[in-house]
């Protein structure tokens, strides 16, 4: 009885990634007709097909099967995101990049916080709490995006780079304000600094070993003997690199980002693929990017909550304008114009302001409060889903349009 119990459920979950993939293709194709980025369509039809509407789709945020999804999905699609990143790019802008990754989260989560005060009316502790949890940008959103909008190099991968790093940052900030909404902690700004450069540098040292190794393995001259398994290799080492960084208590999404640009830029390490195999590599990325998301993007609208949403819809509508409209560019403009270095025009900078989607990760880390039972949870997840809906929705189908208006566009 057990065995057909299980039998039935493997029936079940096979049928629904099939369902997935058929109508992830179906929507991927209407996008490129419509030429809007692919996740905006995947969202709308996830929307469509879950438990809200037709209900033929029906996996719990909370599920193992969901969980597992969402972390290598992101993962990968990170890595996807990091092996196009230039260290020739990186070096100009590296200063912005940190300064945004860390003290942005910070004015981002203080300006979101103060509206979810004023239009929600809750307490401080718990509308910073909602700030902190929507403050990050989202790899999994932005990296197909700019896969397919070809917008100038250091604009794109500074964006890029930004939602790879900073979610280290917002899960810090999240669970440190937790602690202390559920009176079991105190803020401490030298520990919560330590913690986020201990979780920063063991992302990177754990995602750049990997890189390295994997490189090595596949394509040096004389040890390159799993050359013929490199889509394999990196598919081991994505899955190494974020599980690695989770077991130190490190950041997985940083680990596996910097193990994507060390594997992209293999050549400038000495490291060269042969044409056969740098392709062969090329497509499986391709093909397997694609397919996690439409799994994320149409899982994650399955799983919104109309009925949550419009309970605070007014003032979670209140809350998101003032995120995209007054917080982003506040912090796009004090954290970019001061770098010297990297020399942003007003134009790069007004690009920066507007794309910044919210996606996977905030999505998850509502959901860990709402499974932790955390004070306003359910507000919090209801604001975060019409933040990703909202910014998914708006911003990204706008990006290619703003990006021709303010130059940004390059032949492809």
């Amino acid at each position: 009885m057990e065995s057909s119990a299980s039998m039935e459920l493997a029936k079940h979950l096979l049928l629904m990634f099939g369902t997935i993939l058929a109508l992830g293709t179906f929507s991927g194709l209407i996008a490129r007709l419509a030429k809007v980025p692919d996740v905006v369509v995947f969202l709308l039809f996830g929307m469509l097909i879950g438990p809200g509407v037709l209900d033929l789709v029906n996996i719990k945020a909370d599920s193992t099967i969901n969980q597992m999804i969402m972390i290598f999905g992101s993962s990968f699609i990170l890595f996807d995101g990091g092996a196009s990143i230039r260290l020739k790019v990186l070096k100009e802008v590296w200063i912005t990049i940190v300064v945004i990754a860390t003290a942005g989260v910070l004015i981002t989560a203080a300006i979101t916080g103060l509206a979810a005060y004023y239009f929600l009316g809750l307490a401080p502790i718990v509308a910073l709490l909602l700030g902190t949890v929507i403050a990050s940008t989202d790899p999994a959103t932005l990296v197909p995006v700019f896969k397919q909008i070809r917008i100038k190099d250091r604009v794109a991968q500074t964006v890029v780079s930004e939602s790879a790093f900073n979610d280290a940052m917002g899960a810090i900030l999240t669970f440190t304000l937790l602690s202390i909404a559920l009176g079991v902690g105190e803020f401490s700004v030298g520990d919560a600094l330590i913690d986020l450069l201990k979780q920063s540098f063991l992302g990177i040292i754990i995602g750049g070993s990997l890189g390295y190794l994997a490189a090595l393995l596949i394509a040096h001259e004389k040890f390159n003997f799993l050359a013929e398994f490199a889509p394999v290799v990196a598919l081991m080492a994505v899955i190494g690199a974020y599980m690695g960084a989770d077991g130190m208590h490190a950041s997985g999404f940083m680990a596996v980002f910097v193990f994507g640009i060390v594997l992209g830029n293999q050549e400038s390490l000495g490291f060269k693929l042969t044409p056969k195999e740098g392709d062969e590599l090329e497509d499986f990325v391709l093909t397997t990017a694609l397919i996690m998301r439409m799994f994320i993007f149409i899982l994650l609208g399955a799983q919104v909550d109309f009925s949550l949403m419009s309970l605070y819809l007014v003032g979670g509508i209140a809350v998101v304008i003032v995120f995209m409209l007054v917080a982003r560019p506040v912090t796009v403009f004090l954290c970019a114009l001061p770098d010297r270095r990297a020399k942003w025009s007003f134009r790069e900078m007004l690009f920066m302001c507007w794309t910044r989607e919210t996606g996977v990760i905030p999505g998850a880390l509502a959901g860990m409060l709402v499974g932790m039972k955390a004070p306003g949870a359910q507000i919090i997840a209801s604001v975060t889903f019409i933040a990703i809906l909202m910014t998914i929705l708006i911003q990204a189908t706008t990006t290619k349009w703003l990006a021709k208006k303010l130059g940004l566009m390059v032949d492809a």
